[in-house]
């Protein structure tokens, strides 16, 4: 969503080469989390506000409610693929990636920029933080844009996948970087963001797009900042709003989670890069800065190469948590076609190959599913499970 060319970078791990960061199931198990059938039609909408969303009951789709491990039960693989920005730009990639979703019984977290469900038109009704009224590093998207955003959200719900938040403007650099916001700065941000998700009707005039079908309020839980920078100072913020999990950490190891503040904290993980002796974050983009040096056009005989390794890149990531530790396995991802198309590529792959039938156990959940697994745990058994290191061989032995 014509983010890579201000997209701020932090060096993560020894030397420049490593692991940069941007500042964005189908088997069974005895965990009591697994997927229900249900249809994507609702209860009749109440609207809320000027009608740009509406109440309109349970979230369909939605696993049943997760049980508590037994201590010394070995706990499922859980998988999340998440999506920065989570804007429809007519290259097909959001409704693409909703279809593999719901060929393979998975949910996803759409991070949405809250301005992509505003106009152009309309953009001085943005004032972000520490920057001029309507700037934005992402632009803006047109109108047609927008309402193929609001549409591919709406379904994306009733599908059951999650709608957090990639807040607005996406600044990573300079003075105005989301990284020296205080959290005063954040509320303003998190405060406009919903704004633009609820009164997209008012800011674009569309009548005729049905309204999103769930409470904002209520909905978001959970964000990823730009850059992911900022983090200490929008937590105090996050748990002011009562949000449950925060997925900006930056270069966090594949071990079993633990909060902050309260909060869940998700990070991107370093995962294994074929070929090199230091690890990549487990997101498109840092594979991209690590193959093309931030190219997003690079010379097209290398693609082919460059797919098979982040296909790998990601599916070494969940075979090493598989086998070993079951930490949760984060993977995030943009709506782009970056060195044409080889990270969507390489994505589907992996879900693919993290869904085949041979892996037992295994969950592809979003962010708010997982958040509710881990609340429903005996505080003990996940200190078992956060005491296993990185390809540490899980046991049931203390």
């Amino acid at each position: 969503m014509r983010e890579i060319s201000r997209r701020g970078m932090l060096g993560l791990g020894a030397g420049a080469a490593a692991s940069l960061a941007v500042a964005g199931c189908s088997s069974s198990s005895g965990s009591g989390f697994t997927p229900k059938p249900g249809r994507t039609t609702q209860a009749r909408p109440k609207p809320i506000g000027d009608g740009s969303t509406a109440h309109t009951g349970k979230q369909p789709n939605q696993p049943s409610a997760p049980e508590r491990l037994e201590p010394g039960q070995k706990p499922p693989q859980f998988v999340v693929f998440s999506w920065d920005g989570a804007g429809e730009v007519g290259n097909g990639l959001f409704p693409r990636f909703r279809k593999l979703a719901k060929d393979h019984g998975a949910a996803m977290t759409f991070f949405l920029s809250g301005i992509y469900c505003l106009p152009e038109s309309k953009k001085r009704l943005y004032q972000p933080p520490n920057n001029p009224v309507g700037a934005s590093d992402i632009g803006y998207l047109t109108d047609d844009h927008v309402r193929m955003t609001l549409q591919n959200v709406r379904e994306a719900w009733l599908e059951g996948h999650e709608i957090g938040t990639h807040f607005n403007g996406h600044f990573c650099a300079g003075s105005g970087s989301v990284g020296n916001w205080t959290p005063a700065q954040w509320r303003s941000e998190i405060d406009q963001a919903v704004s633009f998700v609820t009164k997209w009707r008012t800011n674009t005039g569309f009548k005729d797009l049905d309204p999103l079908p769930f409470d904002y309020s209520k909905e978001l839980v959970g964000g990823r900042t730009p850059c992911l920078l900022g983090q200490d100072n929008l937590l105090p913020t996050a748990k002011e709003l009562g949000w449950r999990y925060d997925a900006s950490s930056p270069g966090g190891r594949q071990v079993w989670p633990t909060k902050k503040l309260g909060i869940w904290d998700f990070p991107l993980q370093q995962i294994p890069f074929p070929g090199h002796s230091f690890e990549v974050l487990s997101m498109d983009y840092n594979i991209l800065a690590n193959q093309s040096r931030n190219s997003t056009n690079a010379p097209p005989a290398n693609y082919p190469g460059w797919r098979q390794q982040a296909t790998q890149s990601y599916i070494s990531g969940f075979q090493r948590a598989y086998e070993s530790n079951r930490a949760p396995f984060f993977i995030g991802n943009h709506f782009e076609k970056w060195n044409g198309g080889i990270y969507m590529d390489a994505v589907e792959a992996a879900i693919k190959h993290i869904a085949d039938e041979k892996h037992k156990d295994v969950r592809l959940v979003s962010f708010r599913q997982l958040t509710d697994w881990m609340d429903a745990q005996d505080p003990k058994v996940l200190a078992h499970l956060q005491g296993f290191g990185v390809g540490q061989q899980w046991s049931a032995a203390a």
